[in-house]
């Protein structure tokens, strides 16, 4: 059974842990080993996070053990920032959850449009919850340049 929670500042170093290992694990099937580190270095900056928290709404899905299993957040113009899940509970339901629990939370504010910045890997996900490409772009990391989509997806 899983729960869903807003994310809170003792969080943070669950959170960069399961961003940073989910990327050189996860996404290391559509980003070479160079790119996988650069981006899961920026997880490194503990104020970044601490930003996180504070500019957006950022929830936590946490299994019968109370571990945080994977975590999204979204502002409020509609910009989803983050979408990921535990390396080890992947293709569970969790991200569908995540996300159908953030477009709610987002459509009862009375946004129109959800947009994001979604990874090589994330973008069947996305694909399957609506969403259309906008754009394919190369996005600064850290160091480098990584490709990803702009994506967005209107709301009835």
């Amino acid at each position: 059974m899983y729960k869903i929670r807003k994310a809170i500042p003792s969080d943070i170093h669950v959170l960069k842990e399961l961003f940073q290992t989910t990327i050189l694990t996860i996404n290391r099937k559509d980003y070479s080993l160079d790119e996988t580190k650069d981006w899961a270095s920026c997880g490194d900056n503990t104020e970044k996070w601490i930003e996180l928290l504070t500019e957006q709404y950022c929830i936590v899905m946490e299994n019968e053990n109370n571990t945080i299993v994977g975590f999204a957040s979204i502002n409020t113009l509609g910009y989803m920032h983050m979408l990921f899940v535990h390396k080890d509970f992947q293709n569970r339901g969790i991200a569908t959850s995540l996300y159908q629990y953030l477009e709610n939370y987002i459509r009862m504010k009375g946004v129109e449009r959800i947009t994001s910045e979604v990874s090589i890997t994330a973008k069947p996900f996305f694909e399957k919850q609506g969403f259309r490409i906008d754009k394919a772009q190369k996005r600064q990391a850290n160091r480098l340049l990584l490709r990803n989509y702009k994506m967005s997806k209107k709301l009835n």
